[in-house]
């Protein structure tokens, strides 16, 4: 489920939650709901490629992922993993949970 949050006056920002209710990607802040619902739309549309995938270690050794558009612009960050196959699970998460996955404004 994608869980669309009002931040502040006109900006917005989603997350994409498993059936569990752990949060498995974030977006960026958008400055309009329409433009966050437009990243949404583009997350379901490329979640399912794994070359979307931006896999990333941080400065302390920890894993995480980027998941990016067609145009190379990022749409969504994961967690901080401490393995790499807790990364991969997460991405594999991703791509079973975002395509078909609903919408709620909280």
């Amino acid at each position: 489920m994608f869980e669309l949050k009002n931040k502040e006056g006109s900006n917005y920002h989603f997350t994409l939650k498993a059936k569990n209710g752990q949060v498995i990607l974030s977006s960026e802040v958008y400055n309009s709901k329409a433009a966050a619902v437009n990243g949404i739309a583009s997350v379901q549309k490329n979640s399912s490629e794994d070359g979307r995938y931006e896999r990333k270690t941080s400065k302390d050794g920890k894993f995480y992922f980027n998941l990016k558009a067609t145009n190379g612009q990022i749409i969504g960050s994961s967690q901080m993993y401490t393995s790499e196959s807790g990364m991969e699970n997460g991405i594999n998460s991703v791509k079973e949970n975002a395509p078909g996955a609903d919408t709620k404004e909280i």
